[in-house]
């Protein structure tokens, strides 16, 4: 029964009981008085009761219609709130954005550091912003949005690569002339690594480009932080794995060192994920359209 009940007969019924009147509720919806009670009439044999008690001169609720005004008007009252709450949400660029990203310079440097400009520009934005390297799901984790480095596998959500991240190997001078030169790929098994969340390192011939080896390579520290691979690599700890602008200037003047000629790592996309939705809020396109428009020029 009460699923048969329609949401614009309950609004009918809260408007006529606020006017009072079939007729002033007729003429300001451009339907017949008929129509009206009809409907009304309808609602009544839904509910099995009456709501009003009508005369050819006054329209009264009746205690039961009464107890139904009261609740249906606050209740009515409630929702419209939330779709007007959600029709600003989706006009305005204000509200909460979650944001996940992966760590070291890219996310604690480049994309930090793009996130507070943006706030800056939309002063009712908040952030919350967390760092983290495995795959995540965009809705069971309660994620706006997510950067990530590699290959984009799952379709459930819009993957739009910002930058191809140039990778190195790389090691200090120090290092080098204390456990001697690393002739191939291969021969890293014998060295000290140290390593992210990737211990299976991929290489390419310079020469032959459909050349390629894996090797799993010993990890004598295992870290997620860039930063602290670099500096264990610039203390002549041993030999990493990591994007270059994660140390462009140690490599620039010399601190670091390519530890490869004849190798080297392809390149690895970095990419924005979000949900496919085609109602997203406000803030959610004007924060992607900022990155789209911003990130390329940083890097």
């Amino acid at each position: 029964m009460l699923e048969s009940v329609s949401l614009d007969n309950i609004r009918l019924f809260v408007l006529i009981a606020q006017q009072g009147n079939f007729t002033k509720v007729a003429e300001r919806l451009g339907i017949s008085r008929s129509h009206v009670s009809r409907q009304v009439s309808a609602l009544e044999s839904q509910l099995g009761m009456t709501l009003f008690v009508r005369t050819t001169r006054t329209l009264a609720l009746t205690p039961a219609g009464e107890n139904l005004f009261q609740d249906c008007q606050q209740a009515l009252l409630a929702i419209d709130r939330a779709l007007l709450t959600a029709v600003d949400d989706n006009q305005q660029v204000r509200g909460r954005l979650r944001v996940n990203c992966v760590g070291g310079y890219l996310g604690e440097e480049l994309i930090a550091q793009h996130i507070s400009q943006f706030m800056l520009q939309h002063p009712d934005i908040k952030v919350e912003l967390a760092f983290s390297s495995h795959r995540i799901d965009l809705i069971a984790d309660e994620f706006d949005v997510a950067f990530r480095m590699g290959a984009l596998e799952d379709a459930g959500f819009i993957g739009k690569k910002l930058a191809s991240i140039e990778m190195v190997t790389l090691a200090s001078p120090a290092y080098l002339s204390r456990f001697g030169p690393v002739s191939e790929p291969k021969v890293l098994s014998h060295h000290r690594c140290l390593t992210g969340s990737v211990t299976r390192w991929h290489f390419v011939s310079r020469q032959a480009p459909q050349k390629a080896i894996d090797v799993v390579v010993p990890n004598t520290l295992s870290c997620k932080n860039g930063k602290v691979l670099v500096a264990a690599a610039l203390a002549g700890n041993g030999i990493i794995r990591v994007p270059a602008l994660y140390c462009q200037q140690e490599i620039e003047e010399g601190l670091l060192v390519p530890v490869f000629t004849e190798w080297q790592v392809p390149s690895v996309d970095f990419s924005m994920i979000y949900h496919k939705d085609k109602f997203q809020s406000q803030r959610l396109r004007s924060f992607i359209g900022f990155i789209k428009q911003h990130f390329v020029a940083s890097i």
